[in-house]
Formats: C-alpha cells, structure tokens, sequence
C-alpha cells in the first residue's frame, strides 16, 4: 500500500452500496411525482409533475417505481436472511455488528445529547451508531407502511374486495403522511447527519465508495476499532483508497441527490398554501 496513500477501512459491500444507490434515486423519483400531484394545483407542481410527463403520466410513474421500491425491499428482506448467522441465532441478531437497537443505544444517545451541552465525555460508538440504527428502521418501516397503503390505492378494485371502501380514505392519509415525514426526515436531518457533521464535510462518500478513512472511523466509532484490534481483525479489513474518478462520481451523485432533495423540499415548503389535500 502506497504509504503517502490514506489508510481506509471497509464500511459497505459493492451490494451494499448498490442498494443504496437505487434507494436514493427511487426515493427522490417518488418523492418528486408524490410532490407533482400533491402540489398539482401550483405553478411549481405543474412544471414538476410536466418532468414525467404531466400529472397522470407522473401517477403511472409513481406506482410503477413504487413496486420496484417493494421488490428491492424484498430482496434486501432475503438478503437479510442470509446474512443471519443462523449457527448462533438468535443471540447473533444483538451483536455488536447488528443493526437491532441494544440498550447501550439508548445509553448513548443521553451520553451523546450531554456531550453536545459539554457535560460529559463523547460516547464510545461501535460499528453502527444510534443514529444510523435509526435510519435503517425508519426506512425499513416506512416503506413497508408507504407500500402497502400504495398498493391498495394503485389497485382500488383489488383492494376493495378485501377491506371496505373507506379503508382506501384512511389508506390515502396515512400514505400522505407517512411520506411527508419520509421526505422531511431524508430531506433535512439525514442530509445534515451525513454530510454536515465534522466528521463527514462536506459529505460522507462511504456508502458510495464502501470504505472510509480509518482515522476518521477511530475518532467517532472508536469501539469498533478497539474491537476489531483486540480480535486480530482490524488488519482484513483495510482497503487502498478509491481511484480519483470513483471519488468524483460519488461527489456528483451525492451533490446532486442532495440538490434535487432540497430544491424538492424548499419548493413544498414555499408552495404550502397552494397544497391539495
């Protein structure tokens, strides 16, 4: 390894960082037609819902990537499955390399909240913080949640035959809000936890790139580190730095995705009045 080279450590997989990408871009193509048609009555609904072809073109595209958002959630389900240690099971699902919330999660968010207001030391994170935990169920939830009352409304003849016909009224709003705060939890506090922290500034490549800088990695989840020393570990896991052109990929992608997710949810907040409910 080249020794003026960063020393980086592995964080994601290729498939990892595959799901990922195409998380990302469903999300914001389902964000933006959601948007199109919630805001249809508006200037700026109009002219977004007119990207994807008008405002029932951008329905159409609304569902027909919101089942593909259910068939990767699916695999990532399987996925899921398969990476279970079944040998140890089920003591393997509350390791420290699982992402199910432990009490020590807790611990560390009131350590974490008094380290902010400079009462205590900064928490000892292991390889997920509290807050990436967070993250992952948020949207392993709020898919499932969005999906189905999705579903039901795409599909209302379907539907109807196996619940009443208000469900599809009750299907609607919880679909709604489920996706505002979807929108208002990716939009603003991801975006500001992945790239504006000190750590991360101006953005975090390593769900693009799949490795991060090892010093940076022992600065903020120092007992993943120490646990990776102490079982003779920590050496498997390093990697050689990304070529430049992967780097600069990962800065586009990330500069625009996190673009098109402000400019979506500045346009909501400013056009709020004109909102069809």
């Amino acid at each position: 390894m080249d020794s003026t080279a960063k020393v980086m450590i592995s964080r994601f997989s290729p498939l990892q960082c595959s799901f990922h990408l195409l998380l990302v871009c469903s999300f914001l193509i389902q964000s933006a037609t959601g948007l199109a048609r919630m805001y249809g009555q508006t200037s700026w609904g109009y002219h977004l819902g007119a990207l994807f072809g008008g405002y029932d073109a951008a329905r159409a595209v609304h569902i027909y990537v919101g089942l593909f958002m259910l068939c990767g959630l699916l695999l990532h389900a399987i996925y899921l499955l398969y990476k279970i240690n079944w040998r140890h099971f089920p003591r393997s699902l509350f390791g420290p390399d699982s992402l199910i919330p432990r009490a020590t999660d807790f611990k560390q968010f009131f350590q974490h909240i008094g380290w902010f207001l400079g009462l205590n030391r900064h928490p000892e994170f292991d390889r997920w913080g509290y807050w990436e935990k967070f993250d992952y169920w948020a949207v392993f939830w709020g898919m499932t949640i969005i999906g189905c009352t999705g579903l039901a409304m795409a599909y209302p003849y379907l539907s109807t035959r196996y619940m009443p016909g208000w469900g599809l009224n009750v299907a609607f709003w919880i679909h709604r809000i489920e996706a505002i705060l979807a929108m208002g939890h990716l939009f603003i506090i991801h975006f500001f936890i992945a790239h504006l922290r000190r750590h991360n500034f101006p953005m975090d490549r390593a769900i693009f790139e799949g490795s991060a800088d090892l010093e940076v990695v022992r600065d903020e989840k120092s007992a993943w580190i120490a646990r990776l020393s102490r079982n003779a570990k920590l050496d498997e896991m390093l990697v050689s730095e990304v070529l430049p052109l992967k780097r600069y990929m990962a800065y586009l992608f990330g500069f625009a995705a996190v673009t098109a997710g402000l400019f979506l949810l500045i346009g909501a907040l400013v056009n709020v009045g004109g909102i069809s409910w």
